[in-house]
């Protein structure tokens, strides 16, 4: 995608700034944005290398949601905590670098470039609400990237985007994004090819398979012959859908999208929690099996995040959702608080129970307690 202008970009970057944030006055609890700043501040001091712009530890994926994420909590908050985070990021730096191989950048996983473009927009976003320059250079990287990402649906399975560039596997994860991203695309830049390819993409999803009987989505399906393959219902699954059926409501005004996102929530609150509160499959508080691996202690955070991206999109219309999620969202926020934050501030992987072994502390575990405290500093109720 070319753009004309660095004035049209940033009349399209601030359009859709007010669509994501335009809660944030209404809803933004003063205490708990204390607390999602004090962990961000914490992740800044010790867990980010400023000489690599990525997190100590951390991967390109998960390093990516934690980008998106400081960025979304200064925009929702209108702080300038991290300013030039952005332009010293691994992402940044590379978008700011015309010839960067984006296609090798990203890696063999459709998913990881689409993490890097939901990043890459956030930044800009913050970038043009500090008049900073260069934007038109993260816009460009993140069209490029789409651009690969769209490249890799077929018609295998009846449609999809592959996982990975192998084409050996379609699955939940990368549809969703590839749902959200065009979506999202579209309420930005109003390009219809954005809005046909999230059309499309939630048709594929919708009739896939992959969503079961308790209505949460599966893994992904099985090569050869395109059926569930049945295997772990991860929470980030249910989660990205969400934001990808707000955005597609935003931009259609289809009502039946609104229902489907509260089926998946609904399923993930009655199947996905104990005692109120979201517990991956690999999540104990007592080590008695494999705990969950760096990927997997960032899902619960990125269930949230795309909850309160869902509620941004729908909440003008449908407030009563944000009544109906409130208490969870700041449940959540609380049992971290509660029971995954150490004296050091660092946060473990298990939210659900007081920690007796089994709970693993990490620059993404980190980042997913940030996320809950972010949702519930813009859509919790105010403690």
């Amino acid at each position: 995608m070319q753009y004309s202008s660095l004035a049209q970009v940033l009349f399209l970057i601030l359009a859709a700034i007010l669509v994501v944030s335009e809660a944030a006055t209404e809803f933004e609890c003063p205490s708990t944005v204390a607390l999602a700043f004090n962990e961000a501040h914490h992740y800044k001091d010790v867990d980010y290398d400023s000489a690599t712009g990525s997190s100590i530890n951390g991967s390109f994926w998960t390093d990516s949601n934690t980008m998106e994420t400081l960025h979304l909590v200064m925009l929702q908050t209108g702080r300038s905590d991290f300013d030039g985070l952005a332009d010293n990021s691994f992402l940044g730096r590379n978008a700011l670098i015309p010839f960067t191989d984006w296609e090798t950048f990203t890696g063999p996983f459709i998913d990881d470039a689409g993490w890097a473009v939901l990043a890459l927009w956030t930044m800009a976003d913050y970038k043009a609400t500090h008049h900073q320059q260069n934007v038109d250079d993260f816009l460009t990287a993140a069209a490029t990237v789409y651009d690969l990402i769209a490249s890799n649906w077929d018609d295998t399975c009846g449609g999809g985007v592959w996982w990975t560039v192998d084409h050996t596997y379609k699955n939940a994860i990368t549809n969703e994004l590839f749902l959200t991203l065009s979506a999202q695309g579209y309420l930005r830049f109003k390009n219809d090819t954005y809005l046909e390819n999230a059309k499309k993409a939630w048709a594929w999803i919708e009739g896939s398979g992959m969503r079961n009987a308790q209505g949460l989505y599966n893994d992904g399906l099985v090569f050869g012959t395109c059926v569930n393959n049945g295997e772990t219902t991860w929470t980030y699954n249910q989660g990205v859908v969400l934001s990808g059926l707000g955005a597609l409501y935003a931009a259609t005004g289809n009502e039946t999208l609104v229902s489907e996102a509260e089926i998946t929530i609904d399923a993930t609150i009655r199947n996905l929690t104990v005692n109120g509160i979201l517990k991956e499959s690999c999540d104990d508080v007592v080590l008695e099996g494999t705990p969950c691996d760096s990927d997997q202690q960032i899902f619960k955070g990125i269930w949230l995040k795309h909850l309160q991206y869902f509620l941004t999109f729908v909440h003008p219309t449908h407030p009563e959702l944000v009544e109906k999620y409130q208490a969870f969202i700041g449940s959540q926020s609380e049992a971290v608080l509660r029971f995954a934050t150490d004296p050091q501030l660092d946060i473990g992987s298990v939210w659900y129970g007081v920690d007796a072994g089994g709970s693993v502390f990490s620059v993404q575990s980190l980042a997913s307690g940030i996320m809950a405290h972010a949702a519930n500093a813009e859509y919790g109720p105010c403690l």
